[in-house]
């Protein structure tokens, strides 16, 4: 129950960094690694501005946990309580026994061994 409730409140991030239309890195909890092809910002010399269009783009994902836990049941429904009911009933009858071991052929005598079939029937390899 426990990691019922650790995983339920836990957030995390995925990121993501495409580099044009193609997929280079996937990272969970911290930041994906970059391809390397990022272009710095508008460069200016004297005059001539060159702006080119960057082809990286990174996605982000973020999976936010629960906040609130609830930890009183104080108010349960009639549904909840029948499904409680049932579930415990069903649970418990799946470890039921029988109560001694039954098997049919217990009143039977076994067969007189005249023979032993195992010898007569024996093949030796030369």
């Amino acid at each position: 129950m426990s990691f019922v409730v650790l995983f339920s409140t836990t957030s995390f991030a995925i990121t993501k960094h495409y580099c044009g239309d193609t997929l280079i890195d996937t990272a969970v909890f911290n930041k994906a690694e970059t391809c390397g092809m990022e272009m710095d910002l508008a460069s200016t010399v004297e005059g001539c501005s060159v702006i080119k269009e960057n082809c990286c783009n990174d996605e982000q994902i973020l999976i936010d946990g629960q906040d609130e836990v609830q930890i009183q049941f104080d108010k349960i429904s009639f549904e909840q309580k029948v499904f409680i009911a049932s579930f415990i009933y069903s649970y418990v009858n799946l470890f039921e026994g029988l109560d001694k071991n039954v098997s049919s052929f217990q009143e039977y005598v076994p067969p007189i061994v005249t023979n032993h079939i195992y010898k007569i029937d024996e093949s030796y390899l030369i």
